[in-house]
């Protein structure tokens, strides 16, 4: 997807890892930070930013909340995914030494993630709501005994030093982001791989998932992921959330496709968009 100019929205502060999506994959576009992802996509719907980097999942702690249930609402379309290896510093105020250390600040997330690191170093961990703000919050108080857990950006924007970097506790640590676009923009059919992804609703007779899902495993599909998630509220209205490898407009897609609507309703495809450079490195492997 060639962009080379305008805004792309994220939610987070300046310096969050969602900023840093943003930076790897459209480094010639403004950010525009969002309190919120609502805010991220209203801002795309509205006009003020071309494009939205949102968190989907995350290889250690799994499907990012509120995401699949706001994406069919949207009004946007999945564009493209692009991955973020999560490389976590230590961040502190110019000056300060890993010694003077006495707490770290960070999202609760991030504060998990670095726990054999903490413990070894005598580090309290105190929690704050985000980890580009706790970079923030950090640089303003000027305390050397408290530090932040963050990215390397949101410590060269908040004029913060690295004390010690790359202290996860998961070395392969990666979050996943869709890139959202106002414009249905899909990937050709020639692509050399192409990701579908959808949402839809099984009906209520016996056995409803099992059958639909059946039209991929006998066409030779790859189903990539499968989630589940309520709808309002209900306990029994669920809706899933599907990845698979193919372009519907392969004969083998279409027809496992047009199995699934047999068995299910609400059929609705969110993207057609090329696999990420990671995503096909990891498939040759």
């Amino acid at each position: 997807m060639n962009t080379t100019q305008g805004r792309i929205a994220f939610q987070g502060e300046l310096g969050a890892y969602s900023h840093q999506a943003c930076v790897e994959a459209f480094p010639q576009m403004e950010p525009l930070p969002c309190n919120t992802f609502e805010g991220a996509i209203a801002a795309v719907r509205e006009g003020r930013a071309e494009l939205a980097m949102l968190p989907v999942e995350n290889s250690t702690y799994g499907r990012v909340a509120d995401i699949h249930s706001l994406l069919p609402g949207s009004g946007l379309y999945i564009v493209g995914e692009h991955f973020v290896r999560v490389h976590i510093c230590l961040l502190g105020v110019p000056g300060a030494k890993l010694a003077d250390v006495r707490e770290a600040v960070s999202h609760t997330v991030l504060l998990g993630q670095c726990r054999g690191f903490l413990e070894s170093h005598g580090i309290a961990r105190v929690t704050d709501s985000d980890t580009a703000g706790a970079a923030k919050h950090v640089a303003a108080e000027g305390k050397p005994a408290r530090a932040a857990l963050a990215s390397e950006l949101a410590g060269s924007i908040y004029g913060l030093e690295v004390l010690a970097k790359n202290i996860e506790d998961n070395s392969h640590n990666t979050t996943r982001f869709l890139v959202m676009s106002p414009r249905k923009i899909e990937a050709a059919p020639q692509e050399p791989e192409v990701i579908t992804t959808f949402v839809f609703q099984v009906r209520n007779i016996p056995a409803a998932l099992y059958k639909a899902m059946g039209g991929f495993a006998t066409n030779g599909v790859n189903m990539t992921k499968l989630e589940s998630y309520m709808v309002g509220g209900n306990f029994t209205a669920t809706q899933f959330y599907a990845d698979i490898t193919g372009h519907p407009e392969d004969p083998a897609v279409r027809r496992a496709l047009d199995e699934l609507r047999y068995f299910t309703t609400n059929v609705a495809i969110l993207g057609v968009y090329p696999a990420s450079e990671l995503r096909r490195e990891q498939a040759e492997a």
